[in-house]
């Protein structure tokens, strides 16, 4: 193989995941709807409390999971009806291909039925989340 292909091959590669990387970047922390995730109520190991709650998943070795782990934990510590609730992947690998969790951190909005609303990969943004939050219970206010 010529040095010029050989050369032009190596940089639309590294283009590539350049072009690859921004966009996993971009995606990084984005709110996304839940789907059709149900978490099961032996996997919720919290204290049934009205509202919501929120579940992080993450993994002993997970370099980005103890800001989540503080911001989560300062939303629920100011709000009576916010529920935070981690889960260590690390040795429960069941959890994480039940849920569809491919990275850690991973969070999930859950209501009080177990349905998962909203899903964020990677570290979430604290405005995402408590827009998630209020349209939750302000649906929830409405129904009652």
């Amino acid at each position: 193989m010529p040095v010029s292909t050989a050369l032009l091959l190596a940089g639309a590669l590294v283009t590539v995941a350049i072009l690859f990387g921004i966009a996993m970047r971009m995606l990084d922390g984005r709110r996304r709807r839940g789907g059709d995730l149900r978490m099961r109520a032996e996997d919720l190991d919290v204290p049934h409390v009205p509202g919501v709650t929120l579940v992080q998943f993450s993994t002993q070795l997970c370099a980005r999971c103890p800001h989540v782990r503080r911001l989560l934990s300062e939303i629920s510590t100011h709000r009576r009806d916010v529920n935070f609730l981690e889960i260590d992947l690390t040795d429960r690998g069941d959890l994480a291909a039940r849920y569809r969790v491919l990275q850690t951190p991973t969070t999930f909005l859950v209501d009080a039925s177990g349905l998962v609303l909203s899903r964020w990969a990677g570290v979430p943004d604290r405005t995402a989340i408590d827009e998630g939050i209020a349209s939750v219970l302000d649906h929830q206010t409405q129904e009652q």
